[in-house]
């Protein structure tokens, strides 16, 4: 009795998880020597993101993205975080302003 109790709680449990699991609703960018990591992200259309910045370098950079509509400036290892969205489904471009020729990623809501 007490195994299939066990078990059923088990199974009851196992969808919150993986909905929990499956929500990409807030996520971490890197900056690394003038560079995101990870510089594409995939997240859910039609919801707000939660998106975390850890600058590593010892420089001052922006987080612009005209697709986005968003431009916040983090400071050398300093850390930020800031919301875009809810997204409609497609591509986003996004760079750092103050080293675009390396800081450059793509965020993508499906």
């Amino acid at each position: 009795m007490n195994i299939i109790l066990s078990a059923l709680s088990l199974a009851l449990c196992l969808p919150a998880a993986a909905a929990v699991a499956a929500d990409a609703s807030h996520v971490t960018l890197t900056l690394d020597q003038h560079r995101f990591a990870p510089d594409a992200l995939t997240v859910p259309a039609g919801r707000k993101v939660r998106i975390t910045l850890i600058n590593r370098d010892g420089a001052l950079e922006e987080f612009d993205s005209t697709d986005l509509k968003v431009e916040q400036v983090v400071t050398p290892k300093g850390r930020i975080t800031f919301s875009v969205g809810p997204l409609a489904p497609g591509e986003y471009a996004f760079m750092g302003e103050f080293h675009a020729a390396t800081a450059k990623g793509r965020l993508t809501a499906r």
